[in-house]
């Protein structure tokens, strides 16, 4: 599936629709250069997931929860994991097994633990403001 966001605001209401069709013990990988929209988009799942307080880029945290709503959301960034040790230290297996929502920043970097029906959301730039977003199944 592909959509054509023209403002931050319609990429976090596709985001908040889309929440609306997870069911829990999803991974969802973020494929994105910098300032593509991957955390305005975690923003709209948190709040379709029924989160209401403030989401932020997990940059320095690695990873932020947000807990509260229909389903726990976990947001990773991987943008530092280098090493299969340091996913294992980072938790990741730890939360995908809990039943929420993984929703991973930098996805490219940890490849080899994605498993076959991870959904795979990539941004492209077409304009400031304008992003073209891919929804795939299975293609990790």
């Amino acid at each position: 599936m592909e959509i054509i966001t023209n403002s931050y605001t319609e990429t976090e209401r596709f985001a908040e629709n889309f929440a609306k069709q997870l069911k829990g013990g999803e991974v969802i990988a973020f494929k994105g250069s910098m300032g593509m929209g991957k955390t305005c988009f975690t923003r709209g799942l948190a709040k379709g997931l029924g989160f209401n307080g403030q989401v932020t880029s997990p940059t320095f945290a690695l990873v932020n929860e947000y807990v509260g709503g229909r389903l726990p959301l976990y947001h990773f960034d991987m943008y530092r994991i280098e090493s299969w040790e340091d996913l294992y230290s980072s938790g990741f297996f730890d939360y995908k097994e809990s039943g929420g929502v993984i929703a991973a920043e930098w996805s490219e970097n940890i490849e080899g633990a994605l498993e076959d029906d991870t959904i795979v959301i990539s941004f492209e730039r077409l304009d400031e403001n304008s992003r073209k977003i891919t929804v795939s199944r299975g293609e990790a």
